[in-house]
């Protein structure tokens, strides 16, 4: 088995709990549940629809701070952006907006115009989407193919802590949560595309294309 994100062996068996087997790549560090218990699309976007992420909400605005405020050092004014895995509410894009920055919107439940898909953007926002991922090699190299040249990358995913327990990991317990990263995972996704990696704090991961 090759690992599903950054396609190198070997893979080791990582942990099972209750049915779901996880693996562990020994390249990058990524966990990833078995693809044959990725949940269905119709079980995913009905898990979606529990969210209560409001493009209003304080706390929400301030949670994906996290990720705006490092980016908006690196943005120059006018470029446009793409949120990629939006969500029902892009508080995000909103945010990004109110800097005057241009943003499309793709989201495969709630923004799925495919048109999104085939202009090229400046920087592109992955915020609480990569870790749904059920082919993340695919979807990065399409992040890739969605940058303009000395375009940016901002991630925002929660990493596992070192001495954390897996089995109780509020992350892990999210069903439509496929695949875990580390900042190793992205070191090497970026390698892999020729992208310069920064990782300003936990869980947040700005990456740039030559």
């Amino acid at each position: 088995m090759e690992c599903i994100v950054c396609h190198t062996e070997p893979v080791s068996h990582y942990a099972k709990i209750n049915a779901q087997t996880y693996w562990r790549c020994a390249e990058c560090q990524a966990i990833f549940l078995d693809q044959t218990r990725h949940p269905s699309a119709s079980a995913e976007h009905a898990h979606y629809l529990e969210h209560d992420n409001r493009i209003d909400d304080p706390a929400y605005r301030n949670f994906l701070s996290r990720l705006v405020n490092p980016l908006l050092t690196l943005l120059k004014p006018s470029e446009q952006g793409l949120d990629f895995g939006c969500g029902p509410g892009p508080a995000l894009a909103a945010m990004l907006r109110e800097h005057g920055f241009s943003m499309t919107l793709y989201d495969p439940f709630f923004y799925p115009d495919v048109s999104a898909l085939q202009a090229r953007y400046d920087f592109i926002t992955c915020t609480e989407t990569a870790e749904h991922f059920h082919d993340p090699f695919a979807e990065f190299d399409r992040l890739d193919s969605l940058l303009k040249p000395q375009g940016r990358l901002g991630v925002m995913t929660c990493f596992l802590k070192q001495g954390s327990n897996f089995e109780t990991w509020h992350y892990r317990r999210d069903p439509t949560h496929v695949v875990f990263y580390c900042e190793t995972s992205f070191e090497v996704i970026a390698a892999q595309r020729g992208w310069q990696c920064q990782i300003p704090a936990k869980d947040i991961v700005l990456l740039s294309k030559p």
